[in-house]
């Protein structure tokens, strides 16, 4: 049993309405929540900044009271970021279940530290994975500087740059080689980074094979994210969240929107959970 941080009841933050800017037809479930899955960067944090560990720690706390209060879903994770990054949220977070990484292409699970690979990713699309690394290293990285590879991936290509108006110069590269030349992939943007994916590895086939291992149907699991990795993620679920800082894109494919962004929509998003499970 994990002992939870000392944070006073009266310092939780309660949310107050849920923002709701989403178009999508999808009526809100009626069946309890049983797991609350969250992107991490726009999400749990912000890139290149020092989380925010007021906000993260209360949903660290959640996490760790939903051991014996079964109206508060457990957490995991389903990130673009590589496993080595996610493992440590993991940890700081105290979550005991498998989580998602590289989108769809993996599924970690701490307490038996077992890797298990999308069998998607065959010998054919590893072979395509680097002669997409071999273009990057060949168009990108000598002609932006300041842009880098996302290191310790294995079936994605990711890649970084600060600055945003950066990113959409070389997300419509990506997205205009990938066309031609690599019909099995899609790419996606964050603000930070362009991620070149399997197509039948992405963050909806990453969320359906958690759902397989936890034996947790997909309508019985909710989803935060911000970016459009996460759209096919959030079309998935049985409770859809986006946070306010996600792309326009991201709150019309989501049930609901916070009235907050990154860290603090994610506790929202927590909240309004318990709270539904408490209702039906």
């Amino acid at each position: 049993m994990h002992p939870l941080p000392s944070i006073p009841r009266t310092k939780l933050f309660i949310p107050s309405t849920m923002t709701n800017q989403s178009t999508s037809p999808r009526p809100l479930p009626t069946k309890p929540i049983l797991l609350f899955v969250t992107d991490l960067d726009g999400c749990m944090t912000v890139p290149f900044e020092t989380p925010h560990w007021p906000e993260y720690s209360q949903i660290r706390a959640l996490q760790l009271q939903s051991q014996d209060d079964p109206s508060i879903p457990p957490i995991s994770i389903c990130t673009g970021r590589p496993m080595p990054y996610a493992e440590a949220q993991a940890q700081f977070l105290g979550i005991r279940l498998p989580f998602v990484f590289e989108s769809g292409g993996g599924l970690y699970d701490l307490t038996t530290n077992t890797l298990t690979w999308n069998p998607i990713v065959t010998e054919d699309l590893k072979a395509d994975i680097e002669a997409i690394r071999t273009w990057a290293h060949r168009e990108i990285f000598p002609n932006f500087p300041g842009a880098i590879p996302e290191f310790t991936k294995f079936t994605d290509v990711g890649l970084i740059h600060r600055e945003f108006l950066v990113i959409d110069e070389i997300y419509a590269l990506a997205t205009a080689e990938i066309a031609v030349h690599f019909p099995l992939f899609e790419v996606h943007k964050t603000d930070v980074s362009v991620n070149i994916i399997v197509k039948k590895a992405n963050k909806g086939e990453g969320l359906a094979l958690l759902s397989q291992t936890l034996d947790i149907p997909l309508d019985q699991m909710a989803y935060i994210g911000d970016s459009s990795g996460d759209i096919p993620g959030l079309q998935r679920v049985g409770m859809a969240f986006a946070p306010q800082n996600a792309q326009q894109a991201v709150k019309e494919a989501s049930h609901l929107v916070t009235e907050s962004d990154a860290t603090t929509g994610v506790l929202e998003a927590y909240h309004w959970i318990i709270q539904h499970n408490l209702r039906v």
